[in-house]
């Protein structure tokens, strides 16, 4: 069976599902041998739907006023780009923050691949001299 919807319906239909928190209408929107990749931290790849339930089963415990917001998509044939902001504050009191970019491909109306490049926000990381110097092991120029 071919994809019916586009990939950003289906996201939307999945990013709705997140919102309500409604954990098994979410996990619907997922192929069950879905495949993620982070490729910025590979050890975190899995492939299959119950690691997703695992997964957001204990972050829509831990932040029950969890919050998902597109900033941008676009999509071309299965595959789909979104930039996403997660936001929410933790059942310990702590503000909870991710953004980035995810990329994923649809098959059977639901995501069955997913390249996620989402990272916490650093509200006190350093600033572009210091990363620069890091990334580099030298002084920014001058300019």
């Amino acid at each position: 069976m071919e994809t019916q919807l586009s990939p950003l319906s289906v996201l939307e239909r999945v990013q709705a599902a997140q919102n309500r928190h409604d954990l098994e209408a979410f996990l619907e929107g997922f192929d069950p041998d879905y495949q993620s990749e982070q490729p910025i931290h590979p050890n975190r790849a899995f492939r299959g739907r119950e690691q997703v339930r695992k997964n957001w089963s204990a972050m829509l415990s831990s932040t029950p006023d969890f919050h998902s917001e597109i900033l941008g998509s676009a999509s071309e044939g299965d595959t789909g780009w979104v930039e996403l902001h997660w936001s929410g504050t933790r059942t310990d009191g702590t503000h909870f923050e991710m953004r980035g970019v995810t990329i994923f491909r649809v098959r059977d109306d639901r995501i069955a691949w997913q390249r996620l490049y989402m990272e916490e926000v650093e509200e006190a990381s350093a600033g572009i001299d210091a990363t620069v110097r890091n990334l580099t092991h030298q002084l920014p120029q001058e300019g």
